[in-house]
């Protein structure tokens, strides 16, 4: 998990890295390309989740999550745009100071 820098929307909230997708682009190459940009790390993507948009009161997002894991040759995460990073069991994960758009995609995985 990835903690957001406090100068952003939601700073200080955990959630999972990742980011918007340019024109052109599926949301697996976004994915790809954020996780480089973010961490500096590559994955392989082994199954998607369900989609959930959630409406803030100034911004609405569109969340496509992906299960992902570390590919064999990538670095290990670091922190380039976010202010922490975190490993954290499943069974933890709803303990974190999440935003709401993060909560349904989280119940859908533990419920998998």
């Amino acid at each position: 998990m990835a903690q957001r820098p406090a100068h952003k929307h939601l700073g200080g909230k955990w959630e999972f890295p990742g980011g918007k997708i340019e024109p052109g682009e599926t949301p697996e190459a976004a994915l790809h390309r954020e996780l480089l940009e973010e961490l500096g790390s590559t994955v392989e993507i082994l199954r998607p989740l369900a989609a959930h948009t959630h409406a803030y009161a100034t911004v609405t997002v569109q969340l496509i999550p992906f299960v992902v894991r570390l590919t064999a040759n990538s670095p290990a995460p670091q922190t380039h745009e976010h202010a922490a990073l975190r490993w954290v069991p499943a069974g933890e994960l709803l303990t974190l100071d999440l935003p709401e758009a993060d909560l349904p995609i989280i119940n859908d995985y533990l419920r998998r």
